[in-house]
């Protein structure tokens, strides 16, 4: 009940203010444009600093060095007949020191009205402060934009969780570290896409509208297209398209792209996210880690200068070779209470799930393979313990439909998983480009779908027309970017990287 009467007397407060801005714009109109669009900036607070951090007072008042910025005014300090501003642009901050002198006694009487939020513009010449700060003494000045809403509090900022991510404008006005993880995830995607460029990649763009959802095992949207009278749906991974390519002669592709599931939100999972998606022709599932491992590697030291980061208060090294265990391995490591004979016991895993309240109806694990159950044990036991960079190798192949077997042992799929930090970072594998083989796994996931799967693939004609023309041997991989951009930026939640996390409806 106090917090219901602080927000109510907080939107009272809210509600002055804006009704008093709103009076001082209908003011502005009367006398000029209230938004004026004719300024353009040559400068930025970050490049001023930058340039000349080094110089003395003196120094700098001799290069009388002119410049023009613009920003948003986040403190004011009126004193008498001289007034400080500090501008926020999107680079940093800087300081105006505003006289009637040299802006005139209209403006100047002007700005002392002007609101912090207010976006000003100024012309005038660099110089340090007597306590040393670098500044602009304004010869010209200008209001751009009036704010009419109040920004919050300078002490408290933004402080509730839902409101920041609902709010991101706010949220980025006000919280510098929300600004620099997204300049940090920003590196790491521009990283990525020169490192694929560097390796001979090709960047495509594939549709995001799929007349057949595929390329993983995942609720879609729905939607329908009126024209065309046909039902879509919003894709669930770009896989199947691409490697239409890899058929098509394009030997290396990559896609930086969105993909959409209509699934649970959680701090690792949003309905709608980014992967980068990349194919190779030539190459297996051992190339494809190796070069995902140089590829996380470079966008760490793009992003941050180092290879060595904490997460969450604990050290991840990416330094050395990733580890490489298969599910077995896994589990025998991280859970060795389990003994030989209990992880090839089907009888006994059921028991073992079900004591973690795994629903072992479920049509995925009904009449299932060892192998399948030894991988939901490895999820409930183990997935949560791979804290360094580790890829789990040679899935079951019945949770692979698009993965080639092993020639040597046909009930393993040539798969891997990158988990860093308890969760899945990357998901590769040598590509199955067989087209009966495919065409059966296909018909099998269909008979998954018409048992209660909704997660289930479905079986798409036109990818086994592709396959039929022949793909030569492949190795393919997804990296999770919003998952990877958590472990750049120490992000407890995926809504912490993306600029605009889906959300239930306000009221």
């Amino acid at each position: 009940m106090i917090e219901k009467n602080h927000n109510t007397n907080q939107t009272v407060i809210d509600n002055a203010i804006i009704a008093e801005r709103r009076d001082k714009l209908k003011a502005l109109r009367q006398k000029s444009i209230a938004y004026p669009n004719d300024f353009c900036p040559e400068n930025s607070a970050a490049n001023l600093h930058d340039r000349f951090s080094d110089i003395n007072k003196d120094a700098i008042k001799t290069l009388k060095l002119n410049v023009s910025i613009a920003g948003r005014m986040r403190l004011k300090r009126i004193m008498g007949q001289a007034s400080f501003a500090t501008v926020q642009d999107s680079t940093g901050q800087i300081q105006f020191f505003i006289t009637p002198t040299n802006v005139g006694a209209n403006v100047y009487s002007a700005f002392k009205k002007w609101d912090l939020g207010d976006i000003i513009a100024a012309h005038g010449v660099l110089f340090r402060t007597n306590r040393g700060e670098l500044s602009i003494r304004c010869i010209r000045l200008r209001l751009l934009s009036k704010a009419i809403r109040p920004l919050p509090d300078k002490f408290h900022g933004l402080s509730n969780q839902e409101m920041r991510y609902r709010q991101r404008y706010v949220d980025l006005i006000v919280t510098p570290e929300v600004r620099q993880t997204f300049q940090v995830r920003t590196r790491a995607i521009t990283s990525i896409r020169q490192f694929m460029t560097n390796f001979g990649f090709m960047e495509v763009e594939t549709p995001m509208l799929h007349p057949i959802p595929g390329g993983a095992a995942a609720k879609p949207f729905i939607t329908h297209h009126n024209v065309l009278d046909m039902q879509m749906s919003l894709r669930i991974a770009p896989e199947l398209y691409l490697k239409r390519l890899i058929v098509g002669g394009f030997d290396r592709v990559f896609e930086i792209n969105r993909n959409f599931r209509n699934e649970g939100v959680s701090p690792r999972h949003n309905p709608e996210f980014t992967m980068m998606e990349f194919y190779a022709a030539y190459t297996d599932y051992r190339w494809i880690m190796k070069f995902t491992e140089q590829l996380i590697q470079q966008a760490m030291l793009d992003a941050h200068s180092t290879t060595e980061i904490y997460y969450q208060g604990r050290k991840l090294d990416f330094s050395h070779p990733f580890q490489r265990l298969t599910i077995i391995d896994a589990i025998q490591k991280y859970a060795p209470q389990y003994s030989d004979a209990q992880l090839t016991d089907s009888d006994w895993i059921y028991a073992e799930l079900r004591r973690f309240n795994v629903d072992t109806n479920d049509v995925p694990l009904r009449n299932t393979s060892v192998g399948a159950l030894q991988l939901a044990l490895f999820e409930e036991t183990t997935e949560a313990q791979l804290w360094e960079p580790t890829y789990i190798i040679d899935y079951p192949v019945e949770v692979s439909p698009l993965a080639r077997a092993s020639d040597t042992v046909p009930s393993i799929a040539e798969r891997f998983e990158l988990f860093i930090a308890g969760r899945e970072i990357a998901n590769g594998f040598s590509e199955l480009n067989d087209p009966e083989d495919q065409a059966a796994r296909f018909l099998r996931q269909v008979e998954q779908k018409n048992c209660g799967d909704e997660e289930a693939m479905y079986y798409d004609a036109d990818y086994i027309r592709a396959l039929e023309y022949g793909m030569p041997p492949t190795g393919g991989c997804g990296i999770g970017i919003d998952r990877l951009v958590m472990l750049l930026t120490n992000s407890p939640s995926i809504r912490d990287v993306i600029l605009f996390p889906h959300l239930r409806g306000e009221g």
